[in-house]
């Protein structure tokens, strides 16, 4: 506790690991702090076939586990922690720059500089039953629960790359899969689309949102509502896969952190925050384009201009 860190950085995802490499490539004394598993999204993507070097692609939490091995081959520090608060100035001369203090349940770590890397969380669909099922049928993750489902109905909420992607992979396991998505069209890339519809195992409820998650000690069957019709039914499924967009992990962050109005970070060019010395990096920040590529991207930039600011303030 009593160590003064050059860098510490909140998030263990493909930004934060990458955040993490450049700086501790650079000689910055940077530790890491995440609450579970290094990796973030990435250990929950069965197959990454976009991201460069792989041309056949690579399971998310191989890639991950090389990103970890990397940094750390570099120097950087991991601790687990559930990061609660940042203590902050809002302002302060270079030259006189201490920074702030990254506070946890039961432990602190007083930091010159701060990436925060926290990525999304699963946005809820926020009807009857999927917060008492959840762990028991309903699931945010088909990588880490889809073989549960062996042999079995499942349902998929969504229209986008994700959903399509887990609705692919499920039926690996499922006898069915239904793909529910709320617009007439799908969302996800075309190639996405077809690999979907040419899979036999695949069924589609297009133009439907689900209004009740049934079931007593586990996922029994969904309400669905046909939204041009008004006209609801009941389907039978064993689990359902919520695939409907994420939230950015920005509620422990103080008010002076500026945030648009739905908590993605506003940063400009350098990856700087409305907080002298603090950084955002990856699907935490507000930007078009959120993928493990353009995640890296920010990470490297981030640990770059963190240094830039270290060294303007000659405090090193």
């Amino acid at each position: 506790m009593g160590s003064i860190w050059d860098m510490v950085i909140i998030g263990g995802g493909p930004a934060g690991l990458t955040a993490g490499l450049y700086a501790a490539r650079a000689g910055l004394k940077t530790v890491l702090l995440e609450q579970g598993i290094p990796g973030g999204t990435l250990i929950n993507i069965d197959h990454l076939e976009n991201y460069p070097g792989f041309a056949d692609g690579i399971p998310g939490s191989e890639l991950a586990m090389h990103m970890m091995e990397q940094a750390t081959r570099f120097g950087l520090q991991t601790e687990i922690a559930h990061v609660t608060g940042l203590e902050w100035p809002s302002d302060a001369p270079q030259g006189a720059w201490q920074g702030g203090r990254v506070l946890a349940e039961e432990q602190s770590w007083q930091a010159r500089t701060v990436v925060v890397s926290t990525g999304s969380r699963p946005r809820l669909l926020g009807v009857p039953g999927e917060e008492r099922l959840t762990g028991r049928g309903v699931s945010y993750c088909a990588t880490c629960d889809g073989a549960l489902f062996r042999g079995k109905v499942v349902a998929v909420v969504g229209g986008g790359d994700s959903a399509l992607s887990e609705a692919i992979f499920l039926t690996r396991f499922a006898e069915r899969v239904l793909l529910i998505h709320r617009r007439d069209q799908l969302r996800g890339i075309q190639v996405l689309q077809e690999r979907a519809r040419e899979n036999p195992k695949i069924a589609f409820h297009l133009e439907s949102v689900v209004e009740e998650i049934q079931g007593q000690d586990g996922v029994q069957g969904l309400v669905l509502k046909h939204r041009p019709t008004g006209k609801t039914e009941t389907v039978p499924v064993d689990g359902v896969f919520i695939y409907v967009g994420a939230d950015p992990a920005t509620g422990f962050l103080p008010e002076a952190l500026q945030r648009d109005v739905r908590g993605y970070i506003i940063v400009n060019d350098d990856l700087q925050t409305s907080l002298t010395g603090v950084f955002a990096a990856g699907d935490v920040r507000l930007k078009k384009l959120r993928q493990v590529a353009t995640a890296v991207g920010d990470g490297a930039q981030a640990a770059m201009a963190a240094g830039e600011f270290l060294a303007n303030c000659d405090i090193r």
